[in-house]
C-alpha cells in the first residue's frame, strides 16, 4: 500500500486526461490512453490510501502504536488507568478527554491501523503482522 490517497490517484488521472485532451487540441496528437496504463490506474486506485483518514493526536498515535504492540484489547484502551505493561507512558489528561470525546475516531484509527497526525499531517501506517 503507498501513501497516496484515492484523491491523489483521481487527481493524476485527471491531469493524465487533460494532457491528452490539450495535445489532440493543438498541432500534435496526443498518446492514446493504454488499457495497461488504465489497468494501472485502478490498481493505483485500489492500493490508495482513503481520502478521510482518522486524524488524532501525536500522543493518542504514539498510544495506540504501544497498545498495538502488546496486542492490548481495543476496550482496554479506553481506560488506560487499568494497563499495567512494561513500556506504558501515562497518558495527559489532555490525550485522555480525546480519546473519551473523540471515541469513534479513536476506534477507528485502531481498527484501520493507519491515521494522520494532527499537529503534522504526517500518515502514519502500522506494520501488518507477519
Amino acid at each position: 500500500m503507498s501513501n497516496e490517497t484515492k484523491r491523489d490517484v483521481f487527481e493524476d488521472l485527471v491531469e493524465e486526461l487533460a494532457d491528452a485532451y490539450i495535445a489532440l487540441d493543438g498541432e500534435g496528437i496526443g498518446e492514446d490512453l493504454t488499457n495497461e496504463d488504465k489497468q494501472a490506474y485502478l490498481k493505483d486506485y485500489d492500493n490508495a490510501l482513503p481520502d478521510d483518514l482518522p486524524v488524532i493526536p501525536k500522543e493518542v498515535g504514539e498510544y495506540i502504536q504501544w497498545g498495538k504492540s502488546y496486542d492490548i484489547q481495543l476496550y482496554m484502551m479506553y481506560v488506560s488507568q487499568l494497563i499495567h505493561r512494561p513500556g506504558f507512558k501515562k497518558l495527559t489528561d489532555d490525550a485522555k478527554s480525546w480519546i473519551i470525546s473523540s471515541s469513534n475516531i479513536f476506534a477507528r484509527a485502531w481498527l484501520l491501523g493507519i491515521w494522520r497526525v494532527e499537529e503534522t499531517g504526517e500518515i502514519v501506517k502500522l506494520e501488518a503482522e507477519k
